[in-house]
């Protein structure tokens, strides 16, 4: 089992930056591939970024690549979501998922390939 807690959110200028953590709680978080993914008012959620579960692999959605990066540190058990020149349609609400995976390289991109959630943070970005 593995809870999840997020922050980090909260109210920034677009163009600025904000770090997301995702503390977690367990002894599995190092046999999962992390997983960020966010939610608009009115729209479905959506995958941002994932990282496998070492650390050496990422994979990102289209329009945040080279302004997010996602890292981890296992024997901090947390993972992190940077997040640069922001822009306000990156307003959403925010989760980390954790998802047990049998390979080092697997980066699950879909929701319900994640087996736990943290409660979410909010991030709004003003113009």
């Amino acid at each position: 089992q593995v809870q999840l807690v997020e922050s980090g959110g909260g109210l920034v200028q677009a163009g600025g930056s904000l770090r997301l953590s995702c503390a977690a709680s367990g002894r599995t978080f190092s046999d999962c591939a992390v997983g960020w993914f966010r939610q608009a008012p009115g729209k479905e959620r959506e995958f941002v970024a994932g990282i496998n579960r070492s650390g050496g692999r990422t994979y990102y959605q289209d329009s945040v690549k080279g302004r997010f990066t996602i890292s981890r540190d296992n024997a901090k058990n947390t993972g992190y979501l940077q997040m640069n020149s922001l822009k306000p349609e990156n307003t959403a609400v925010y989760y980390c998922a954790a998802g047990r995976v049998y390979t080092d390289r697997t980066i699950p991109t879909r929701g319900r390939d994640y087996d736990y959630w943290g409660q979410g943070t909010q991030v709004t970005v003003s113009s």
